[in-house]
């Protein structure tokens, strides 16, 4: 399978905010989250349609150059997910790059397509990177799959913690890629 990551643009972004319900979706059942008044995935009721979600999702696209990365998974050119890199400020002190989400659909999961993903990625970037994921044992598979892809990627050389962040508690996961 040819996998390919694409850094998207306000031309394209219609296709990650075209997977973002279906990542929510999948959270939910890591987190025992259900959908808004309105059927919507999201923390509040302020957001009533798919609509309103899709446009609040413009910061990706908004931001200066260099600050904000939403990539583009494509496997055999076809949309297969995402995986959203923030810089400073949006991550914490001491920190160069963050994943905030990562997402691939369902029936291509278990492939090595997410792995190679995430290293492509981290390719692009040369610095301190951090990310979280649940820590809940609802999310074990995503645990094991950080745990796999960063080791392997750094050769084991990277820290990982169970702590409080922005975002509650969760398994955090930090390493360079300097050398």
């Amino acid at each position: 399978m040819k996998v390919d990551v694409q850094l998207t643009d306000e031309n394209n972004a219609y296709l990650i905010k075209n997977l973002l319900p279906l990542y929510l979706y999948d959270l939910s059942g890591h987190y025992d989250r259900l959908p808004n008044a309105h059927g919507i995935y999201e923390e509040n009721d302020d957001c009533r349609t798919l609509s309103e979600q899709y446009e609040v999702q413009n910061i990706w696209w908004e931001k200066p150059p260099g600050i904000l990365f939403p990539y583009l998974i494509s496997a055999n050119g076809i949309p297969a997910g995402f995986i959203r890199v923030a810089t400073p400020p949006y991550c914490n002190k001491g920190i160069d790059y963050f994943v905030n989400d990562f997402f691939l659909i369902q029936s291509l999961r278990g492939q090595g397509i997410a792995e190679l993903a995430a290293t492509m990625v981290f390719q692009q970037f040369r610095g301190n990177w951090e990310l979280f994921t649940n820590p809940s044992a609802k999310n074990v598979v995503g645990q094991r799959f950080w745990r796999k892809t960063v080791s392997k990627y750094t050769n084991g050389n990277y820290m990982e913690e169970f702590g409080e962040t922005f975002d509650g508690h969760k398994l955090i996961f930090r390493f360079n890629n300097l050398a």
